[in-house]
């Protein structure tokens, strides 16, 4: 991983956020600051935390990369280039990084070792639109 920025602690209040249900006001911490981590992606969705590694993956869809933070040393570099114009990621009970990949129309895992299974790409016989 390169850095390609390092921000540094860049807090701000918290803007005002607009509760629809009341039940997430217990989960909302209101002295909570936002922290810009990264400047320079022009799309980006689909964040996933890494616990374990201290470390924060998310998609920059039109540039069609993936980026990984991290907490330690508070760089940002590029995970995976190209990504598939990956979009929506998650992580599955084994703790791998599942992703929907809009260019291939599939769902996919990364294995421990990197290498990449297809989890779906068709239902009732046809292929994905966009996962």
């Amino acid at each position: 991983m390169s850095a390609m920025s390092e921000i540094g602690s860049r807090r701000y209040p918290d803007p005002a956020v607009r509760v629809l249900d009341p039940r997430f006001g217990a989960l909302r911490l209101p002295s909570a600051s936002v922290e810009c981590l990264f400047q320079g992606a022009r799309w980006s969705e689909g964040p996933v935390w890494f616990g374990d590694g201290r470390y924060l993956l998310w998609s920059d869809i039109p540039n069609n990369r993936m980026l990984r933070w991290d907490e330690q040393s508070g760089t940002v570099g590029v995970f995976r280039q190209p990504s598939n114009n990956a979009n929506g990621n998650t992580r599955d009970r084994a703790g791998r990084l599942v992703t929907c990949e809009h260019l291939t129309r599939r769902v996919t895992r990364t294995e421990y070792d990197g290498s990449i299974t297809v989890l779906a790409e068709r239902f009732a016989g046809k292929r994905f639109n966009s996962p």
